[in-house]
């Protein structure tokens, strides 16, 4: 009797264990932000349990950012209220929130880039003695959390003198410095190279084996299926669904969730009739790649690229543009041949790329939306060489506005602060005021949510039927099984194969991609 009461108590302990395995840390219920207009979060309730990685999904505007801006304490709901481990909160600044053990790693790390590591990791804590900072000791405290974080850091290195990946390293070891016990990251491997990210991975697999809550904010769905235990999909300022088990999660259930439509509407490919060859790469060789590369693309046809991160596909686009110089071969263009000293050449022969670092390459930041569009269609129109045609530009930046439905109050609007699909848009503007023949498109949809990749698919297919090539660079398998007309495979710097859509395969692409 006593044994078996003894196995009894230790099922119950053991069922009690689970469960609280399973109690949300954080709480939200009923959340309502409301501004003039604009309803961004209505009425949403969202758990997050200790020791789980929760996915956060949905397209922009869709209130993501604006439920981490509550939890921050930079929005104060109008409705709702917020639990941290049973405990009600209201946070009005974001030092209480942050005394209370959350820390938000937004896309735009927060580091004062003239101060060290050392004193960003500890900015708000410094160590002193009588008031006089202990630098032995901010040293020896930075180096045991850079230690920690697996990064080889000297303490002393200035923040400005680090990759994108070492600074929010620095910005979630400030975090871990403070205690935190919820964490949010939004959207953090959007600038990350392949081992940045592999990096960021292990950090965030650590503290979720140390019971902290994680929020997850990604567009990409490889990353949801590696990382979180659940997922929640926002949509128009509502929590439509919480998925509870990431791995039986159906893709298109969750495209579908994120956008109202299935996936096959979210590619919604158009067949076409291709015509003559319009671009030719004969023999190209240059930096990135291992061998000499030959392919041809016709008017009317979108030839997708696909590799794994080195196999050489963005260096290819940059050989053809004219932004690097090939050691060998040459390119065609409508069956003749040119010679591209810089880009330039490329786009008055009818040649633009539009580049995979948007931010970086593609855009000036700080300029305005007519400006990012007129920069280079002004020597079309300007009356003299220094000299702008205002009325001119205005008119040119309202139409592609109008044309593309690039989501800005205006042309005056700086470019900087629109969303990462209608930067795109006005990327493809630009060359479509330049009237370019071959759109060479590097990861066109990268950090663009599902709704805003719809609206640049539509675009292609219409660049396409018009007569022009569209020439994409893409590791989204599933956007290049369902956008391109024909998948060449890189792998290594070399062309591994080349496979039509009614063939193409995830599977199949793969094992062409992976090295041997």
């Amino acid at each position: 009797m006593t044994e078996t009461m003894t196995c009894a108590g230790a099922t119950e302990a053991a069922n009690a264990e689970a469960q609280e395995g399973k109690r949300a840390y954080l709480e939200l219920h009923g959340i309502t932000v409301s501004f003039p207009g604009v309803r961004a979060l209505d009425r949403v309730s969202l758990e997050v349990r200790a020791g789980e990685v929760h996915g956060l999904m949905g397209e922009n505007g869709a209130g993501k950012s604006t439920l981490l801006k509550v939890l921050s304490g930079v929005n104060q709901p109008q409705e709702g209220t917020l639990r941290l481990n049973g405990v009600e909160h209201r946070f009005t600044t974001t030092k209480a929130a942050i005394e209370a053990g959350i820390a938000i790693i937004y896309q735009e790390l927060h580091l004062v880039p003239e101060l060290t590591v050392a004193e960003n990791l500890m900015l708000g804590q410094l160590p002193n003695r009588l008031g006089v900072l202990d630098e032995r000791a901010l040293v020896e405290r930075a180096m045991d959390e850079l230690k920690r974080l697996g990064e080889r850091i000297d303490p002393r290195t200035p923040i400005k003198n680090l990759s994108i990946g070492q600074r929010q390293m620095i910005e979630i070891g400030k975090a871990l410095m403070r205690d935190a016990r919820v964490i949010a990251f939004d959207e953090p491997t959007s600038s990350l190279s392949a081992r940045e990210t592999e990096n960021l991975f292990r950090i965030i697999n650590a503290l979720r084996a140390e019971g902290r809550a994680i929020i997850y904010v990604t567009h990409r769905m490889d990353e949801v299926d590696e990382l979180c235990d659940r997922v929640t999909v926002f949509r128009d300022g509502k929590r439509i669904e919480t998925f509870e088990s990431v791995a039986e999660l159906d893709r298109n259930r969750l495209i579908a969730a994120m956008v109202g439509r299935s996936i096959s509407d979210v590619y919604g490919y158009r067949p076409r009739e291709a015509g003559d060859v319009l671009l030719e790469a004969k023999g190209l060789l240059g930096p990135g790649l291992a061998e000499p590369i030959s392919f041809a693309a016709r008017r009317g046809e979108i030839v997708g690229f696909f590799g794994l991160v080195g196999a050489g596909r963005s260096e290819l686009m940059k050989l053809i543009y004219g932004a690097t110089r090939a050691s060998a071969g040459h390119v065609e263009l409508d069956g003749k041949r040119v010679n591209f000293a810089s880009p330039r050449d490329a786009v008055r022969a009818g040649i633009a790329l539009c580049p995979e670092d948007r931010k970086q390459e593609g855009i000036v930041a700080i300029a305005s939306v007519a400006d990012n569009l007129n920069i280079s269609a002004r020597r079309h129109f300007s009356p003299a060489r220094f000299l702008l045609d205002p009325r001119r530009e205005r008119e040119l930046a309202q139409d592609y506005i109008q044309k593309l439905a690039i989501k800005t109050r205006n042309g005056e609007t700086v470019i900087g602060t629109l969303s990462g699909g209608n930067q795109q848009k006005v990327i493809l503007s630009r060359w479509l005021a330049e009237r370019i023949e071959v759109f060479l498109m590097d990861e066109p949809t990268r950090g663009i949510d599902v709704g805003a990749r719809a609206e640049i698919y539509n675009l292609l297919y219409e660049l396409a039927e018009a007569g022009r090539t569209v020439v994409m660079v893409s590791s989204d398998l599933a956007e290049v099984i369902g956008v391109a007309d024909r998948i060449i495979v890189m792998r290594e710097g070399r062309i591994a194969g080349c496979v039509p859509k009614a063939q193409a395969s995830p599977d199949e692409l793969i094992r062409m991609a992976l090295p041997h």
